[in-house]
């Protein structure tokens, strides 16, 4: 097994991550992501990138997509859908893309033999037991407090977004 080199995709859940972002101060550059993880563990070869955003519009985060995809990335939108939360007495917008990440999980799943999965939502549990079962090696990026339980202990691997803050982190000019 060590004579080839181990081939990985990664899915970034956008919308999940902005928040984990958010809440930690900081935010990654999708570039240095892509470059920390195909030269960490050396003999990693990138054969999908895939980037999954909810947007209020059609031209939403336009030059941002355009920049993902240069990169490599594959995005995957869905336009936002605005719902009543009965807990906070306010109106909310959320866009759900966990059905498209696993989906593209399960579609390209003969091309990587490793995952990175940037989420914390346990909703991908199952999708993460499926894939390991399959031999799969199963990397988790989240941050305390916003992973769930059930996803961090089905994963083979979890990371703390803060942990690879020196890395990954977006330069100020950028």
């Amino acid at each position: 097994m060590s004579n080839y080199l181990k081939r990985l995709s990664i899915f970034i859940d956008g919308n999940n991550m902005f928040y984990a972002q958010q809440k930690n101060g900081w935010f990654f550059d999708p570039k240095r992501v892509l470059e920390y993880f195909t030269h960490e563990d050396g003999g990693l070869r990138l054969v999908n990138a895939f980037w999954y955003t909810g947007l209020k519009d059609p031209q939403d985060q336009r030059g941002f997509r355009d920049a993902l995809i240069s990169l490599g990335y594959t995005v995957r939108t869905k336009i936002l859908k605005e719902y009543y939360d009965d807990n906070s007495g306010r109106y909310s917008q959320k866009a759900n893309l966990d059905i498209e990440i696993v989906v593209d999980m399960f579609n390209t799943v003969d091309q990587y033999d490793r995952v990175v999965l940037f989420s914390g939502d346990g909703d991908f549990e199952r999708a993460i037991e499926l894939l390991r079962s399959k031999s799969t090696h199963i990397t988790v990026v989240s941050t305390e407090g916003m992973i769930a339980r059930e996803l961090r202990n089905a994963t083979d691997r979890y990371l703390d977004l803060n942990s690879l803050r020196p890395y990954i982190e977006k330069a100020d000019n950028i």
